[in-house]
């Protein structure tokens, strides 16, 4: 039992002197060290997920072993092979400039308010003169409404895609009817407005800049719960969207001051016009494929005026709902 603390526990010196006898030369020690510092940085390289800087340190990689000292030499320094450490930091650097960069670019031109009032200018070169109107044209982003890849052409003068065979009426033509609609006996004032075809939410938005209340159906349900979910983050308190057929109007909620036809049908149904308010508007597209924009003005319980105010294109209107 008296040899038991010579073997139990080793003394460190023991084991120190015993692997110094047993261990590699410097050279292979130092060989080791650098292949850890290799893969060391190989890891964190990959955790950047930055391929150019992975690919150069696999060709460094591949060179080492031709460069590294024969056993008994001194070392190789460390610093040349982990010199490309601070590149990843550089293309991090640089990844973010240029995602920063895009990202900025494509927000900014469809925030500017220099581009709504370029579109809004030229709207009012092309006739329309209602100032109220202009300004809620320039106040709602249009851009919101449109499908991400349209961003570019939101304010621009035309008509855009929003699915379903349906479009975004151009600026002008929602700007144009709205200011015929507010053209009343009551001095432009409009309490309640009634929409005939929602869409993506667009024309709802601007409408809800003049008027009291808004009511607007929709018959495509997608498209219901699109304009939903545009004018949500708007927060827009006065519209009242509806799912069901726009061609019966809303006769719950009537009279309304002014109603608004989105789709062109070859008549204004019967019971649009019976939702009409005495000394109110309405203004439809009307006809196949050659249109007009049609204004009738109901000038007493019985009795309605027609105007053809000029030529138009819509997207049809159609009874029910999908």
């Amino acid at each position: 039992m008296s040899d038991k603390p010579s073997r139990f526990p080793l003394s460190l010196s023991s084991v120190v002197d015993k692997k110094g006898k047993s261990a590699a030369p410097a050279g292979a020690r130092a060989q080791a060290t650098t292949q850890t510092a290799a893969k060391n940085a190989a890891q964190s390289l990959q955790r950047t997920a930055l391929k150019p800087v992975q690919q150069g340190l696999s060709q460094a990689l591949r060179a080492q072993p031709a460069a590294l000292p024969a056993a008994g030499r001194a070392p190789l320094p460390q610093q040349p092979l982990l010199s490309a450490a601070p590149a990843p930091k550089s293309a991090v650097k640089n990844v973010m400039a240029v995602t920063q960069t895009n990202s900025s670019s494509h927000a900014s031109p469809l925030a500017s308010e220099a581009v709504r009032r370029a579109m809004v200018a030229r709207v009012a070169k092309q006739g329309v003169a209602d100032a109220k109107v202009l300004a809620a044209l320039e106040a709602v982003p249009r851009h919101m409404f449109v499908e991400p890849g349209l961003g570019s052409q939101a304010y621009i003068d035309a008509s855009l895609p929003i699915g379903h065979h349906q479009t975004i009426s151009q600026p002008y033509i929602v700007a144009r009817m709205i200011e015929i609609m507010r053209q009343n006996n009551k001095g432009g004032v409009l309490n309640r407005v009634l929409e005939i075809g929602t869409g993506c939410g667009y024309q709802a938005a601007v409408l809800s800049r003049v008027a009291g209340e808004v009511y607007s159906i929709e018959r495509i349900r997608p498209l219901h719960e699109l304009a939903k979910t545009n004018l949500r983050p708007l927060r827009v308190a006065n519209i009242r969207l509806h799912y069901g057929d726009g061609m019966l109007g809303l006769p719950q909620v009537a009279p309304f001051d002014g109603i608004i036809l989105a789709a062109a049908g070859m008549e204004v149904p019967q019971a649009l016009l019976e939702q009409l308010a005495v000394g109110g508007r309405l203004v439809a597209p009307v006809g196949g494929r050659q249109q007009v924009l049609e204004l009738i003005e109901r000038v007493s319980q019985r009795e309605w005026r027609r105007t053809t105010m000029e030529q138009c294109h819509f997207v049809p209107l159609r009874p029910g709902t999908v």
